[in-house]
């Protein structure tokens, strides 16, 4: 039986930062799913920009990266990722389902970790689907809400 693999986006992790509900949750997650679960370089840029200090900079290091790191199990987007990406933005536009004079850095980051995501085979998992059901009308991907049953 082939098991999901999953990226969980930013938002995830900020959720679970400021929630004890959520953290347990995803500590839940984990203990099922670690295994099979990758950490995406683009959330790791997310997240350091909220590092603003050398405690929050040790808490994300140790909490959220180094357990993927030590295991090879970071996904960075490829050339063909960030070209996907492009055309994906390009296609929204064109069909004026996005405007690009509205266009955020964290939409384009979204078309990007869903590109890329394709590419690798491995599902999102992601509180933000208004953004990723747009993508996803130019783009086929995979991406599910908290907390699927692995």
């Amino acid at each position: 039986m082939r098991r999901t693999k999953y990226v969980l986006d930013t938002n995830i992790y900020i959720k679970a930062n400021r929630d004890r509900q959520w953290a347990q949750q995803l500590v839940a997650f984990y203990e099922t799913n670690l295994p099979f679960t990758f950490l995406h370089s683009v959330v790791v840029q997310e997240l350091l920009l909220g590092a603003i200090d050398a405690a929050k900079l040790k808490q994300l290091q140790t909490s959220y990266f180094a357990p993927f790191e030590s295991r090879g199990r970071v996904i960075t987007p490829s050339y063909t990722s960030w070209k996907r990406s492009g055309e994906m933005i390009a296609r929204l536009i064109e069909g004026k389902h996005v405007s690009p004079k509205n266009l955020s850095r964290s939409f384009l980051n979204d078309a990007l970790l869903a590109a890329s995501c394709r590419d690798r085979g491995v599902t999102l998992l992601t509180t933000n689907e208004r953004d990723f059901k747009r993508l996803r009308e130019v783009e086929q991907f995979s991406f599910v809400t908290p907390w699927p049953k692995g």
